[in-house]
């Protein structure tokens, strides 16, 4: 019952949908533009890198505020299993910002809210996180190869860590679980970037700058 109570915790964080709410304000909707995504990538093409920024933090914070959350509620009462419980709290916000009811299921790709997640769920994958993503976005401008190898890295750490007690007195049972649920949100991930695979795999991913012009005009069909 806990891990329903988290998983419903995070989807209804994970429902506040920055990019749509964010381009709704400014006389769009963002699902039909650039990519067609409502997340913190097509956002900074289509509206600017300001606009990404704050998309980006709105998707990070709610999942962050889920996790939290959930171990406030639990930390006392589920204290051996409560980094299990955090890890459903965050891929219910996964779920929620990538399927939202009432958008008809079509939101983003959850990587900003996995951002929240790796953010908020133990220190130890906070400089995993950075590394990785900025290491590879920096040096390719490739974000979605960034937010793959995140994903890759994270269900790396997140066994090994297991397997050397980082996580407490957590019985095998539940670190397979965790294993689990983490192979799970990556092959999610890989999912949503089947497209973006296919295009890396070419070679004609789009790539994308912070600190030069990469704004599409917001009546470009989607791509």
């Amino acid at each position: 019952m806990e891990r329903v109570i988290c998983l419903g915790i995070g989807y209804i964080f994970g429902l506040f949908q920055s990019a749509y709410f964010y381009g709704k304000a400014h006389g769009i909707d963002i699902r039909q533009h650039g990519s067609g995504n409502a997340g913190t990538t097509n956002t900074l093409r289509v509206l600017g890198t300001k606009a990404g920024l704050i998309v980006f933090a709105g998707d990070c914070l709610k999942c962050m505020a889920a996790v939290w959350l959930t171990r406030l509620i639990f930390v006392g009462s589920h204290p051996e299993m409560i980094y299990l419980l955090c890890l459903y709290a965050g891929a219910g916000a996964i779920l929620g910002h990538n399927y939202p009811f009432y958008m008809g299921f079509k939101g983003g790709k959850g990587i900003a809210a996995t951002a929240g997640m790796i953010l908020s769920f133990h220190p130890y994958f906070i400089v995993m996180g950075v590394t990785v993503f900025f290491g590879i976005f920096l040096t390719t401008h490739l974000v979605s190869l960034g937010s793959l190898l995140v994903y890759l890295g994270f269900v790396i750490e997140m066994i090994i860590c297991g397997q050397k007690g980082v996580f407490g007195a957590m019985s095998q049972a539940q670190l397979y679980e965790m294993y689990a649920l983490a192979v799970a949100l990556a092959g999610m991930a890989y999912w949503k970037h089947r497209q973006n695979i296919v295009r890396l795999i070419h070679g004609n991913e789009r790539r994308t700058y912070l600190f030069k012009k990469n704004k599409v005009d917001v009546e470009e069909t989607k791509k």
